[in-house]
């Protein structure tokens, strides 16, 4: 098989909000280093950044603090983050909203004095959230990718990685990718990786991320023998959009400052059930609501589609409909008045908040590889807060940019790959075309039903009612076991 042979100083791998983020960094702190972004879709138009409906947090308001953020966040993640990890976070999202709006040139919502506007999100004791609308993601994402483009910043577009490639030493070569518009295999040598292709729970009935998303990232780094952590602890946004089953809408998004704004989830008896779980009602984390929510609908107590209901309309239509025209238009399109009546919802598949293990700084324990946004894990826990998010993919991806061109003045040179490896890697992507075809679309039905039903939203005990005033234990408290070997292929 053909293979072509590219060469780069920096490898970037994904293009959402931290990839971008590292790009703008690794040129700034060495313009001359060479720079690649690979994306599988095309630069700034794929992805979850894009996608981000509700905001950033970050404290800057006088009464809030950046204690008071880091201990909601390890609240949030039922103090399971790691806390070197959170407090980075936390701290250096005030730095980068800064960046986003003086040099990025991103335009948040204001309040009346000047100052930022932040909404109300679940499961923090500030409104700290700093938004665009309800449609933060694309402000974001389009500002980035201006800046990306007014940059001698190379970018790889319709091109997917397959494999990590170690070098004879040891440490990583480069990374075997394929070319989705020829099917031409490319092999790029890189000094540096950081891998940010985003995680993406795409396997379950109802899920948020873009099509695109389906771990390659995550797969890769498994299969380079780097470990994991935590990968039992998926996220489900309470209030994924449910339509039916005859439109891609269905599942997206619905964003969190509908709940925070003070919408009320009502089951198919018209009964604002939250009360029954949780103290905080509408307000509590993600993991609580969504529990509650399949609690309901497990009992029978659903909307004609099988979910429940979010109501707005008690806040004022014209209210509802000036806040969040984005969701209005939204639930317009499918058949739903978000502002004056009853939309439908589901717990949809949102977020890994496992993933590979890295230290503050992105590296890993693999020479070479960096990591940043959904790719890396620690800093989130057992929950991501709402919010927590594109702070994490920004502040990350920052970090990578600054950290790579460091690492490669210590480290210089690219390293000869192991052409065994580089070998088998091709085989094996090549190995799917060699097996007689089947139904492709019956068997990702089959995924789709079966983590659903037995990998999905439930929390064991925690789904009975009761009105306790603290959240209820996740059903993933436990720990997932951790290797420390060092990688091999």
């Amino acid at each position: 098989m053909p293979l072509e042979r590219l060469k780069t100083d920096i490898l970037i791998l994904g293009s959402g909000g931290a990839g971008l983020f590292a790009a703008l960094h690794a040129h700034k702190a060495n313009p001359d280093l060479g720079v690649t972004i690979a994306t599988k879709g095309l630069l700034g138009k794929c992805g979850c950044t894009r996608m981000v409906q509700g905001g950033y947090n970050v404290a800057l308001n006088p009464g809030d603090s950046i204690e008071r953020h880091f201990m909601d966040t390890i609240e949030g993640g039922k103090w399971l983050s790691h806390q070197e990890l959170a407090w980075t976070l936390v701290s250096t999202a005030v730095e980068r909203v800064r960046e986003l709006e003086n040099e990025i040139g991103c335009f948040f919502d204001r309040n009346p004095d000047g100052t930022l506007h932040g909404k109300a999100f679940a499961g923090q004791s500030f409104d700290r959230t700093v938004h665009k609308g309800d449609l933060t993601g694309i402000e974001i994402i389009n500002r980035l990718m201006e800046q990306v483009s007014a940059r001698p910043i190379h970018r790889l577009e319709e091109h997917r990685a397959v494999a990590l490639i170690p070098g004879k030493d040891g440490a990583l070569a480069g990374v075997l990718m394929i070319d989705m518009r020829t099917g031409a295999f490319r092999f790029v040598a890189a000094q540096a990786v950081l891998l940010a292709t985003g995680g993406g729970p795409t396997m379950y009935r109802y899920h948020t991320p873009s099509g695109d998303k389906s771990m390659d990232g995550l797969a890769m780094a498994l299969r380079a023998g780097l470990a994991l952590r935590d990968m039992e602890m998926v996220q489900f946004h309470p209030t994924g959009l449910l339509a039916g089953a005859d439109t891609r809408m269905t599942g997206t998004v619905l964003e969190e400052g509908l709940r925070g704004a003070g919408g009320h989830l009502l089951n198919g008896a018209m009964h604002r059930f939250m009360a029954d779980y949780d103290a905080n009602l509408e307000r509590a984390t993600r993991d609580v609501v969504s529990r509650a929510i399949y609690a309901e609908m497990k009992a029978g107590r659903t909307s004609p589609h099988g979910g429940v209901y979010i109501k707005m309309s008690h806040l004022g239509p014209a209210k509802v409909a000036k806040e969040f025209k984005g969701m209005v238009d939204r639930c317009r399109d499918c058949g739903f008045d978000l502002a004056g009546g009853l939309v439908e919802v589901v717990p949809t598949a949102h977020y890994f908040m496992g993933g590979v293990i890295c230290r503050v700084d992105t590296t890993t324990d693999w020479p070479g590889l960096f990591v940043a946004g959904e790719d890396a894990s620690g800093m989130h826990g057992a929950n991501r807060l709402g919010g927590n998010g594109v702070a994490n993919s920004t502040v990350f991806g920052g970090i990578a940019g600054d950290v790579m061109p460091r690492w490669i003045v210590a480290n210089p040179g690219h390293r000869a790959p192991d052409e065994h490896v580089l070998e088998a890697e091709l085989h094996r992507a090549l190995h799917a075309f060699a097996r007689k075809g089947g139904n492709l679309n019956d068997l990702r039905e089959r995924l789709l039903d079966t983590m659903w039903d037995e990998v999905g939203a439930t929390g064991e005990a925690s789904i009975v009612p009761s009105r306790r005033s603290t959240p209820s234990r996740p059903s993933c408290w436990r720990r997932a076991s951790q290797t420390t070997a060092a990688p091999s292929i």
